[in-house]
């Protein structure tokens, strides 16, 4: 009998930690005045800095940031950014663990998980200068 008791409460809690796909204002909720660091198979991945106005800053932590901003989309979290104008679209969930993100663009595609959250901004460098 105790192994029974053991087991259920070991399922529930494994579904109690499955992470729901969030929605824009939990999403917004969050993020918003954040930044957050993102990882991929356990390397460093991209950092996001959420701001007001569901605008963003990303950056592939190589000093270089891009604007854009997100919108919710069937349940996806889509974000647009000033260099590329086609969407990017992720299933973010919060678990015991923190956020993770699934894109949604391909099949097998990239999975990412927070590394870290601070409330510092993103480190940018200025715009490239020409000699």
């Amino acid at each position: 009998m105790r192994w029974l008791f053991i087991l259920f409460f070991g399922l529930w809690g494994s579904i109690a930690g499955a992470g729901e796909p969030l929605d824009a204002d939990a999403f917004d909720a969050l993020t918003r005045g954040k930044t957050f660091y993102y990882g991929e198979d356990g390397q460093p991945y991209g950092a996001e800095e959420y701001l007001d106005g569901r605008r963003v800053r990303w950056s592939f932590l190589d000093g270089r940031c891009m604007e854009g901003h997100w919108y919710e989309a069937d349940g996806m979290i889509c974000f647009v950014y000033e260099d590329t104008p086609e969407p990017h679209c992720w299933v973010f969930e919060q678990d015991d663990g923190g956020l993770n993100a699934r894109f949604m663009g391909q099949p097998g595609a990239t999975e990412l998980f927070e590394m870290q959250q601070t409330r510092q901004p993103l480190q940018c460098e200025g715009p490239e200068v020409g000699v």
